[in-house]
């Protein structure tokens, strides 16, 4: 079970390379943080994440990320 808190510290240190997103199991999302580092786009998309991750509801996030089997 992915933990909110993880993700959100994940996505504040090493958002930049898009670690929090392969931790979603995210993974394309996250190659494209990997490609893309150099930009520094990445990081400020994970800076956006990271309040994004920050202030969702522990149930919202559960829905999204814990419960949802793949559709």
């Amino acid at each position: 079970m992915k933990s909110k808190f993880t993700t959100a510290m994940l996505a504040l240190i090493l958002g930049g390379l898009g670690i929090h997103r392969f931790y979603l199991g995210q993974n394309t999302m996250g190659i494209f943080y990997l490609l893309f580092c150099w930009t520094l786009i990445p990081a400020l998309i994970a800076c956006i994440d990271f309040f994004v991750f920050l202030f969702m509801s522990e149930d919202n996030f559960n829905y999204k990320y814990n419960l949802r089997t793949g559709f």
